[in-house]
């Protein structure tokens, strides 16, 4: 039986000991002591215990390509830059790339992250290593005669072997990954629906993320909007997860609302690539399931949930022209215990009988001195604030150090630097 105690740690505003058994919260009370010798303690003196960040949305492996390309048009992006240098990607490139990833994840507070890349078994070892919660997509994009690319089909079917064979924990789960309306047919997109019915996985995709998605979905789909695409093929249901979601017209909010499809709100990237402005208060106050991500790196270029949170909240009170939209515990809520429910996960709530998934912060921080906790979290702090994590009851950063992080900094760096070279 494995145990770990925290002691000390303001929860709530009280002081408590909390006692984590087998990867849940068990007990919370003033003083716990332990029940066996090999019980861990953890002195929370001075913290304040949350619920991490799930990070609804990214390409972890593209911490690679961070700094690459930037200030160019989404297309032109993609089709002429991103898209050829990933060409070059090799399984131990996405493996070091995605590590690189989870360590600035982690640093950040964030214990979960929702992938679309090549080469997923890698990103699958590179979380089981870090000791946190993914889910990895089955990847769907086409190549120029219209078929799935050979390496995709590959990929997926190692995936569901791998998944029949019980081969990664159950902190890691499975979506089908359709890249985009533009990039996947409608025949291999009906597989993607009949696939979701037999195997029992969401569907993660990119949606209605430019103006030109939806003006060629229309051209080519007579008249539908990408919401309405998809929902003539059966796909816009509440296991839908829909990355972007910037260009929605009043219908397709509402349709999402109706359907409770997750929409994921990336502020930052969406800036970067000026792609489009997700209408956070229209889709609140429509009732859709919203959830925080950061896309990759190569549009955001961090993977800190806590610009996320901020560039949200800023961005409805415009939208909104309200100063009273997107209030701080909304934001914070969905950026933590909102993630955690899109993708099913029995987490994001420090409370008895959860998963014990936690980050411990640094309430001492010149961040968080004066005003309330939640709103300087929202609108104040920054990465630094995170002295803890904890993930599945396992403490995998402990006062800012994570096992082995210079080397991953290194290997990433190695990586990254052949991936430019001319």
């Amino acid at each position: 039986m494995e145990q770990l105690i925290i002691k000390n740690a303001k929860l709530n505003g009280a002081t408590t000991d909390i006692l984590i058994e087998n990867g849940r919260f068990k007990t919370f009370a003033p003083h716990i002591t332990p029940s066996q010798e090999q019980c861990e303690l953890f002195d929370a003196c001075g913290m304040t215990i949350v619920p991490p960040f799930f990070n609804a949305h990214t390409h972890a492996a593209m911490t690679l390509f961070r700094g690459f390309a930037d200030d160019i048009e989404l297309f032109d992006w993609l089709n002429n830059y991103i898209w050829p240098a990933e060409a070059k990607l090799t399984p131990y490139d996405v493996y070091c790339g995605s590590k690189l990833a989870i360590l600035e994840m982690i640093k950040s507070g964030t214990v979960f992250f929702n992938d679309m890349y090549w080469f997923q078994e890698e990103t699958i070892r590179a979380a089981e290593e870090m000791g946190v919660r993914a889910a990895v997509g089955l990847l769907f994009l086409e190549d120029e005669n219209g078929n799935i690319a050979e390496r995709n089909v590959r990929g997926n079917q190692k995936l569901l072997e791998m998944k029949k064979q019980q081969l990664f924990s159950d902190r890691i789960t499975l979506t089908l990954a359709p890249h985009a309306v533009y990039t996947v047919s409608e025949r291999n997109l009906r597989r993607v629906e009949e696939l979701a019915e037999e195997l029992k996985l969401p569907v993660h995709i990119h949606l209605a993320e430019t103006a030109r998605e939806v003006q060629e979905c229309r051209k080519e789909h007579s008249g539908l909007s990408p919401v309405e695409y998809l929902a003539s093929l059966g796909l816009l249901n509440r296991n839908l997860i829909a990355a972007h979601s910037v260009h929605l017209s009043n219908y397709d909010i509402e349709m999402l609302a109706d359907a409770q499809a997750v929409l994921v709100h990336m502020p930052c990237s969406n800036m970067k690539l000026n792609s489009g402005a997700f209408r956070f208060a229209d889709a609140f106050k429509a009732g859709c399931r919203i959830a925080l991500g950061t896309d990759g790196c190569a549009s955001n270029n961090n993977l800190s949930m806590f610009d996320e949170m901020k560039f949200a909240a800023l961005a409805a009170k415009r939208e909104d022209n309200s100063p009273t939209a997107a209030p701080a515990d909304y934001v914070f809520n969905i950026a933590t215990t909102g993630g955690a429910e899109a993708f099913g996960i029995d987490s994001g709530e420090i409370s008895p009988g959860k998963l014990a998934d936690a980050v411990l912060i640094n309430t001492d921080s010149s961040y968080l001195t004066g005003g309330e906790f939640i709103p300087g979290m929202v609108y104040s702090a920054d990465s630094s604030v995170v002295d803890s994590v904890i993930c599945n009851g396992r403490i995998i950063m402990k006062h800012r150090v994570v096992p082995g992080e210079k080397q991953i900094i290194e290997e990433g760096r190695k990586c990254a630097a052949k991936l430019r070279a001319k």
